[in-house]
């Protein structure tokens, strides 16, 4: 058997049944992994062990009287410290938030707490999630746990690098723009951008989503069947489904036939029309998954770019007043907390007209209807979530210019404003050992179709590196 951190929650569920494990002693395992990693990974805050242990305590319980809550019942979760639980303040990853408890659970949270998972650690991020790193005015520097020189990625960091190191097996991020999915492309792990309102959010805000961070497709697709169950408190939520979850694996099944992906008219999308150059290693990572499914009979067609410099630069200057509002009601002295790139960042914002800033929100149907158009005559669409590895843990973004913060982010973008879901799954390592995503981009509401394309791939792919270990102890 595996160390009690490393196992999936699709594995703990059976040996939790036949009272194989014990929920208590997983959550001391994934614990004492925590205290090895932690002081040079940074990646959690408002750990609170005598309450997983008390949750655990709560499971172990529950299963043996046989009286369990479900498949998550005792499996050991981290939540993003913007998803609210009752009782813990939400820093939003600023040094300037007031840390005041939250009065309840959001939705998701309330999802995972009715299905009995154990609640370790909340995970950090930046300031106001406004930025693809792990530097953060409030938090440690998250890192990266294959290179600790490296930026996990953001605004989900805590998140991605817990579950590249083995902090559980379920890790719940946000996304508004590549927040899930940037972070688990530079981690080496699974991050699922689902339909927009197919999880329910408190607040839900456009293009923004909640989703699983984890090793495995299934291990996303087991988490799905508890958070996509409805909460009234998001009004823009999708009306509740009976999606088959547990068939994420159907056409990874079929991969021995070599036809698991017959019928199937997928585009490949290696131009994103603006930001940042596509590495050649990034490049020829998702080439080669293009090709593996090709290989199981799908049609693989060319893509063009989908969105254009226009429509960032709009959408650029509506987050900056976004921000800058949020800004302007701080008094001085919380606002000199701010990271300062955020303040730069923002700082154009005092002087945008209403006109600018309506045209800048125009460019979320722009970028929607776009995006739309251009994918409604593939079933998938493959590309790179990201257009090189991760870059060096201290700066803000990979260029670590407030003047051009959003290069990066070209190709997982429109899929949030257009609302179609999207899944970041490991495609391999550059020469240096640094992990690379591959994006799988589904129609609307395709949720399922998506992770079963995931799992496939998960099949198909050459054989990646071991996980990264704890580095050795200082002293």
């Amino acid at each position: 058997m595996a160390d009690l951190h490393a196992l999936s929650a699709t594995e703990l569920t059976p040996l939790y049944h036949t009272g194989t494990l014990s929920p208590v002693d997983v959550t001391r395992a994934v614990l004492a992994h925590i205290e090895a990693w932690e002081p040079q990974l940074c990646a959690t805050w408002a750990l609170d062990a005598d309450e997983a242990l008390r949750m655990a305590t709560a499971s172990e319980a529950r299963w043996a009287a046989g009286a369990s809550l479900g498949p998550l019942d005792g499996v050991p979760v981290t939540l993003k410290e913007n998803i609210a639980t009752r009782g813990v303040p939400q820093p939003l990853g600023c040094a300037a938030t007031a840390l005041t408890p939250a009065v309840e659970d959001a939705p998701p949270a309330a999802r995972l707490r009715e299905a009995g998972a154990v609640f370790v650690a909340r995970t950090t991020m930046p300031d106001w999630g406004m930025l693809s790193s792990g530097l953060s005015s409030f938090h440690k520097l998250a890192r990266n746990p294959w290179d600790l020189r490296k930026n996990p990625g953001g605004s989900s960091a805590g998140a991605a690098a817990a579950a590249a190191a083995g902090y559980g097996p379920l890790h719940l991020g946000t996304d508004i723009g590549g927040s899930i999915r940037l972070p688990a492309s530079w981690c080496g792990v699974v991050g699922f951008k689902p339909s927009l309102g197919r999880i329910p959010i408190k607040p839900p805000y456009a293009g923004r989503v909640a989703g699983p961070i984890c090793r495995t497709v299934a291990d996303a697709a087991l988490a799905m069947q508890t958070l996509s169950r409805p909460d009234w408190r998001d009004a823009t939520s999708l009306p509740a489904q009976p999606i088959a979850w547990a068939e994420h694996g159907q056409r990874a099944q079929q991969a021995d036939s070599g036809r698991a992906a017959a019928g199937l008219r997928i585009g490949l999308l290696l131009d994103a029309g603006w930001g940042d150059a596509l590495q050649p290693a990034v490049r020829a990572a998702i080439e080669a998954a293009a090709r593996a499914f090709e290989a199981q009979g799908a049609v693989v067609e060319p893509l063009g770019p989908v969105s254009t410099r226009a429509m960032v630069q709009g959408l650029d200057r509506f987050w900056r007043m976004r921000s800058w509002m949020d800004y302007a009601t701080l008094p001085p002295e919380r606002q000199a907390k701010v990271l300062p790139y955020i303040r730069d960042w923002i700082a154009s914002g005092e002087q945008l007209s209403a006109a600018e800033v309506f045209q800048g929100h125009a460019q979320i149907a722009a970028l929607r209807d776009a995006a739309v158009t251009a994918t409604h005559g593939f079933d998938y669409v493959l590309s790179p979530v990201s257009p090189d590895v991760a870059f060096p843990a201290e700066q803000a973004s990979p260029l670590n210019d407030p003047a051009r913060p959003f290069e990066h982010i070209a190709y997982t973008l429109p899929w949030n404003m257009s609302e179609q879901p999207a899944l970041s799954v490991p495609a391999g390592h550059d020469a240096a050992g640094l992990p690379i995503g591959l994006q799988i981009i589904g129609r609307r509401h395709d949720d399922l179709g998506v992770l079963q394309l995931g799992a496939l791939w998960e099949r198909l792919r050459p054989a990646l590196r071991p996980w990264p270990a704890p580095p050795p102890a200082r002293g």
